[in-house]
């Protein structure tokens, strides 16, 4: 059988390739495929993830060892055939080639082809300029995520003698005020 996967880009609109591989052959010739069509090294550490319809990740496929703590079991690619977790059209991955900033591909099975082999990938599609692969430090000043620790809202050092019982410090209100001392109110 041969798959044929469509992978796009959120950062990219006009990014779109497609890729034809057999189903026997491992996450590691698809990796290199994806890889080789987007123009990128190969010096990085990716992953595909498994996901659900909605693009919820499942099961991670590494592209060496690595450590989890997850539900599932820990799969490489270079150990991992595609048709072991891949059996439906339409079903989805993410891969994420820039674990810094979880930055990635979005891939669909769009097609399953029986009764045909074929002996390497190919990207049998490429249109549009793939993103940069790898954000650089001038690139990730406008991406970073605001930092929400105590000083956030302000000093952190403030006296508590400045508040009064009820947390709202001295308010120097006269008799003709909106706030009256009356109960009703």
């Amino acid at each position: 059988m041969v798959y044929k996967f469509t992978v796009l880009s959120d950062e990219s609109d006009d990014f779109i390739r497609i890729i034809t591989i057999d189903s026997e052959a491992k996450f590691i010739d698809l990796h290199n495929a994806i890889l080789d069509s987007a123009g990128y090294a190969k010096d990085q550490i990716t992953s595909f993830f498994l996901c659900s319809d909605t693009w919820k990740k499942e099961q991670e496929v590494t592209l060496m060892e690595m450590e989890s703590s997850s539900e599932y079991d820990n799969l490489t690619m270079d150990e991992t055939a595609l048709d072991e977790l891949l059996t439906d059209e339409k079903q989805k991955l993410l891969y994420i080639f820039d674990m810094l900033t979880e930055r990635a591909f979005y891939i669909e099975l769009s097609e399953i082809v029986p009764r045909k082999e074929q002996s390497e990938a190919e990207c049998i599609l490429s249109k549009g300029k793939a993103p940069q692969q790898v954000l650089s430090e001038q690139d990730l000043i406008g991406t970073q995520k605001i930092n929400l620790d105590e000083n956030f809202y302000g000093d952190e050092e403030y006296d508590l003698d400045e508040l009064d019982e009820e947390g709202f410090g001295d308010m120097n209100f006269d008799d003709n005020a909106l706030f009256s001392e009356d109960p009703a109110y």
